[in-house]
């Protein structure tokens, strides 16, 4: 990508990505912290449902959101050597969250409110990592562009970019 950017549209694409961020981010900590009261109460028929609806989420929000960045967002920060150690980092990140997802579906009581404590916790710190660190260095590069990368990608942007109205792939991923 030699030819200029538009600085207009990698600022909106920015602020499209870390507004989906944001949102994520409290809806998973909302949903956390009702598996974390219904353990603490003791009531078993909330706490099911809590960490039913939190699974729900983690197979149809989180999980292919991470897979979505893979590709279009990480592959041209990987290639360089300014970028790699940081994207290797975030995708042993995702394999971390991933296996967390698994173990919160295979538990329960205290073991699923931990699970999902430490899903919560990672997620906020590779979004804050996203946030601060990969996306600016896209958006600074020459031969990089995020509005490129995250164009039509409702996983990473949310209700941004061009409403695909269900056509887009809702948590069939293939799962570990």
């Amino acid at each position: 990508m030699n030819h200029t950017k538009d600085a207009a549209a990698e600022a909106e694409a920015l602020q499209a990505v870390e507004r989906h961020h944001a949102h994520m981010l409290k809806h998973l900590n909302g949903l956390v912290a009702l598996l974390v009261e219904a353990v603490e109460a003791r009531d078993a028929a909330a706490e099911g449902a809590a960490q039913a609806t939190l699974l729900d989420w983690c197979d149809t929000h989180l999980i292919p959101h991470a897979l979505a960045e893979e590709g279009p967002l990480y592959g041209g920060p990987h290639a360089t050597p300014e970028g790699r150690l940081l994207v290797e980092g975030m995708l042993a990140e995702h394999r971390v969250i991933v296996d967390l997802v698994e173990e919160l579906r295979t538990s329960s009581g205290l073991a699923a409110a931990v699970a999902g404590s430490a899903i919560q916790r990672l997620f906020a710190l590779h979004l804050d990592k996203e946030n601060r660190l990969l996306m600016p260095f896209i958006v600074q590069s020459p031969d990089m562009s995020l509005a490129e990368s995250v164009q039509g990608l409702h996983e990473l942007t949310g209700e941004a970019a061009g409403q695909h109205g269900g056509a887009h792939d809702d948590g069939t991923h293939h799962r570990r």
